[in-house]
């Protein structure tokens, strides 16, 4: 799906279009499913069969191994993977070397906060962060993102948000710390997917509100 399919034709409609939000899923779907889901599956799996040191090694490969499917295939490598590919290298190599596997799960951790901190931090501005991240998982037109009413509503989003990743980073770090890592990624993981679900489906539903809410204006 593209931002053309959700632009108005401007003679023959004057009001946006409304995407349905199975749509808006099955766009968004793969891309969380590679960034957040199959990443912790896959160091786990690793984790079983071979201990820390092979979690870590699944880990990395998983990560490269995406990068080099997309050179194959002759696609370009977005810079959100090199970035992966840069971070997880590092964190891997810092468990490696300290023998503390914590060290893997901290940095991401404290990046919740920072996700946190930068939703909360640029609700107010003309472009808030979540804007952004919005339209990289669901396209949308150019003149639907400046509108007063979904101006608004990201600001909504951001505080929502800011909210959901404050709540889930709280629980990362007291699990890290306080559980076994078979545990924290166990509970971690259903206690996360449980809590972005819930805000995920607040959020499409607001937004399809504030797309009937333009249709009518």
């Amino acid at each position: 799906m593209t931002a053309s399919t959700l632009a108005l034709p401007s003679a023959a409609a004057p009001h946006p279009a409304l995407p349905r939000i199975s749509v808006l899923v099955r766009h968004a779907a793969p891309r969380v499913l590679e960034g957040m889901i199959l990443p912790v599956a896959v160091f786990y799996a690793g984790l079983l069969v071979a201990g820390v040191n092979g979690g870590l090694a699944m880990a990395v490969a998983w990560v490269y191994g995406g990068a080099a499917l997309r050179l194959i295939r002759r696609q370009s490598v977005p810079g959100t993977v090199l970035l992966a590919i840069l971070a997880i290298t590092v964190r891997a190599a810092l468990a490696l070397v300290t023998g503390d596997v914590v060290i893997y799960f901290l940095q991401p951790t404290l990046g919740v906060f920072c996700a946190s901190l930068a939703f909360l931090a640029t609700a107010a501005a003309p472009r808030p962060l979540i804007q952004r991240v919005t339209t990289d998982l669901v396209p949308l037109p150019e003149h639907l993102l400046h509108h007063p009413v979904m101006r608004r509503f990201f600001r909504h989003l951001s505080l929502l948000w800011g909210t959901v990743q404050f709540v889930n980073g709280t629980l990362s770090l007291w699990l890290l710390f306080s559980e076994s890592i078979q545990t924290y990624l166990i509970v971690r993981t259903s206690a996360v997917a449980v809590l972005m679900v819930a805000a995920a489906g607040v959020s499409l539903l607001a937004f399809r509100r504030v797309l009937r809410v333009l249709q009518r204006s």
